[in-house]
């Protein structure tokens, strides 16, 4: 399989396969595709990755391409202004931790897993939900980032406090807590909101420079207020 990030706003990550060679999204994520493809739905991993999948935000069924002759191209859109980044799940033995929503695509050969936080506190606190998502096995797994991308790797015992809604993903030696932000006057008036995201090294960590949902938010006070009359 060969791909390449096209665009710089809403980026496109376009593959071109060969025969046998298939790749899957959650459902609605091709943006468009060459003749020589078959498509395949199904709930990818069983009944309970599925319902998993529907914890974490993302589609309960998958949609899958699979290439029917060489040459064949396909394109997987980002939904937001951001970045696509690919990583090959290779070079992580271990896996990757990634939160939800930032799933885009995977090679057939990635599996794809709710991945449970060690602490009950951290997912009923974090914002980002309990259950996080966490990628194993072989081949190019791309992720949708809101914004730029921002890479980090942490030395062992090395802490970053982040806000939650912009960790994209870690390591799975990266231990993951909430922390609450100290002082009645930072959680009513700081505007960070009541936790942030604790994550210990080592490892590499994956930042998106914006949260879109905090994005959409502020948006809220400029929409018109349909009237009721």
């Amino acid at each position: 399989m060969e791909y390449k990030i096209i665009g710089q706003t809403v980026p496109v990550v376009e593959m071109k396969l060969n025969r046998g060679e298939t790749v899957y999204t959650q459902s609605g994520g091709m943006a468009y595709q060459t003749e020589g493809l078959t498509m395949t739905t199904n709930a990818r991993g069983g009944f309970m990755q599925s319902l998993g999948r529907a914890f974490t935000g993302e589609s309960i069924f998958m949609a899958n391409y699979i290439a029917e002759q060489d040459g064949v191209s396909i394109g997987f859109a980002s939904t937001v202004p951001g970045s696509v980044m690919p990583i090959n799940i290779n070079s992580l033995p271990n896996g990757l931790v990634f939160q939800k929503g930032a799933f885009l695509c995977a090679e057939n050969t990635v599996e794809t897993k709710v991945e449970f936080t060690k602490k009950i506190s951290a997912g009923l606190f974090g914002g980002e939900g309990f259950i996080l998502q966490k990628a194993t096995g072989s081949g190019m797994l791309f992720l949708e980032i809101d914004g730029d991308v921002i890479e980090k790797v942490l030395k062992p015992g090395e802490v970053l406090k982040i806000s939650s809604g912009n960790v994209v993903a870690f390591d799975s030696s990266v231990s993951y807590q909430i922390e609450v932000v100290k002082g009645l006057k930072n959680i009513f008036l700081g505007g960070e909101g009541l936790f942030l995201t604790k994550l210990v090294g080592p490892g590499r960590i994956v930042l998106q420079s914006q949260n879109f949902r905090d994005f959409a938010n502020r948006l809220i006070p400029y929409i018109p207020m349909q009237s009721s009359n």
